[in-house]
């Protein structure tokens, strides 16, 4: 990894285990601590391992049918990498300290127009479609999207030829709200305008909820003043056809003066406070906002407040606020090279750390990915008891993808068993733990040795009688020093490796028709 600078929005990886793959996240937050140490607040972002095995078949059944939609076909080995760069947004944060912090990736929306492979090609590059909420355990569609199609944009006609006129009726395409060659000079509709207010005025104050909202005369006027009301002026004027005098009557019915209000206006003080907590809370997502804080409201009043409480000196007061604690927050940090080794490279005898090289392990082993057997660097990889490793490159592709580039081999016999599987041989499989009975060397000795007392063919004929063990191994150490000291001759059984034993066990499963033949013999056998 190299030095480099990060700063808030990037995504970066974080390193928690020597052996795991780095955690991907989203800074959000820089901030220092009592003791000088930087730690950053992230947003988490999940992999394929991490999520369940029901929500992966989700995933891949929401894959497909993107695929077949938008994307050109590609080979079993780039399907197999792509879902290590697929991730899954999440909504979850967590303080991490930014010493752990090991590079820089990008992670950007996937949409209609990008080319799944175009992701191979670039290093470090990831795609996320769908949000893990790791507390329901669900996957739902990000709600950000690039709608692109004849659906969404405009088509464009053609440009009309020299002297050809247009057939489309522009009374149906528009409708015509103000009209600038009107017979009204400027200082007329400023009159007009000024009236408009001043019966605004009145109305509110024949109004019993306006005069408790607005109690003094300035406030009323000011509240008469806003766009609501010059709007509906200049509406009057165009519906009256620029006629002062009939325009002035319909500001004036029968029943009184028209009261025009906004959102501003019509929204108690209590639930302008609601609002601004609930946008503290849940940003600009206002069907959050209206669900949980204001039910009473309906969506389209909230949009409406929300971009009119924007004028107000309280929206210019938080921002300032906010402006202010931003900056006493860090922008960026500067992340060194990170040199120490890593715990799982194979150390070569007498060789120092970072130069052991293929001798230092089991030899005669290839990389568990690539399958290479000479590299420069090597790392142990999976269970200590496997005893398997990586090479540099693909140690490196592990950390960053959290996968290895090719589909082991037990992989690959277990898909093509599970594509042979029927339906009702998958409803039949049950899932049972494996184990394994290991006897120890002593009761391997005393089988041969205490033939007679075992008795091992007529034992077998009475599974459930039982056999005392204890009498049998006594019997068996005082018999031991007069056996014979010939070694005994053991038959060796070759037996294939577990991967050529579920290919088979996959090429010879019964069909449909064998089992439901078996099953009718077995029930009706009763």
């Amino acid at each position: 990894m190299t030095q480099t600078f990060l700063s808030l929005s990037d995504y970066v990886y974080f390193e928690n285990s020597s052996s795991n793959p780095y955690l991907i996240r989203r800074i959000e937050e820089l901030n220092k601590t009592a003791n000088g140490n930087v730690e950053a607040k992230v947003v988490c972002l999940f992999r394929r391992r991490d999520i369940s095995g029901n929500l992966n078949t989700l995933a891949d059944s929401n894959a497909s049918e993107y695929n077949s939609l938008y994307q050109p076909t590609v080979s079993e080995q780039q399907k197999h990498q792509l879902k290590h760069r697929e991730l899954f947004l999440s909504r979850q944060f967590e303080s991490l300290p930014a010493t752990h912090i090991r590079g820089k990736c990008n992670v950007t929306l996937l949409n209609e127009t990008d080319v799944l492979a175009g992701y191979l090609e670039k290093e470090e590059c990831f795609f996320y479609s769908l949000v893990f909420d790791p507390v329901q355990k669900t996957l739902l569609a990000d709600q950000g999207e690039i709608r692109v199609g004849s659906k969404y944009q405009a088509e464009i006609p053609d440009k009309l030829a020299e002297g050809e006129t247009h057939t489309r009726i522009q009374e149906k395409l528009e409708t015509k709200v103000w009209d600038p060659d009107n017979q009204l000079k400027d200082p007329q509709i400023d009159q007009f305008l000024v009236v408009a207010r001043a019966v605004g005025t009145f109305a509110r104050a024949l109004d019993c909820s306006s005069s408790i909202r607005q109690p003094s005369l300035h406030m009323s006027a000011a509240a008469a003043s806003r766009d609501i009301t010059l709007f509906h002026a200049m509406d009057t004027l165009q519906k009256n056809g620029y006629d002062l005098a009939k325009a002035m009557s319909t500001l004036v019915p029968q029943g009184g003066p028209v009261l025009c209000r906004d959102e501003m206006e019509e929204w108690s003080a209590s639930e302008a406070m609601l609002f601004e907590e609930a946008l503290e809370k849940y940003g600009k997502d206002f069907n959050d906002i209206r669900q949980d804080f204001l039910p009473w409201k309906s969506l389209a009043s909230v949009v409406q407040f929300y971009y009119m409480w924007k004028t107000t000196d309280r929206y210019i007061q938080q921002k300032r606020l906010k402006a202010a604690e931003a900056d006493s927050k860090l922008k960026q940090v500067y992340i060194p090279t990170y040199t120490k080794p890593n715990p799982n490279q194979i150390m070569a005898p007498g060789n120092k750390p970072g130069m052991n090289g293929a001798a230092g392990f089991q030899k005669g082993l290839s990389c568990e990915s690539c399958h290479t057997a000479q590299s420069a660097q090597w790392y142990a990889w999976g269970p200590p008891n496997m005893q398997c490793r990586l090479c540099a490159s693909c140690w490196i592709y592990w950390k960053k993808y959290g996968g290895l580039k090719t589909p082991t081999q037990l992989e690959g016999a277990a898909r093509s068993v599970s594509v042979r599987l029927s339906p009702l041989r998958a409803l039949l499989a049950k899932n049972r733990q494996t184990f394994i009975l290991q006897t120890t060397k002593l009761t391997r000795i005393a089988r041969r040795v205490c033939t007679d007392i075992l008795q091992p063919r007529r034992a077998a004929r009475r599974p459930y009688a039982s056999i005392n063990a204890n009498a049998v191994k006594a019997e068996c150490m005082i018999r031991l020093p007069k056996a014979t000291k010939a070694p005994i001759k053991n038959r060796s059984i070759p037996r294939p490796p577990l991967a050529t034993i579920v290919k088979e066990l996959g090429e010879n499963l019964p069909t449909t028709r064998e089992l439901l033949r078996d099953l009718f013999i077995y029930y009706f056998s009763k």
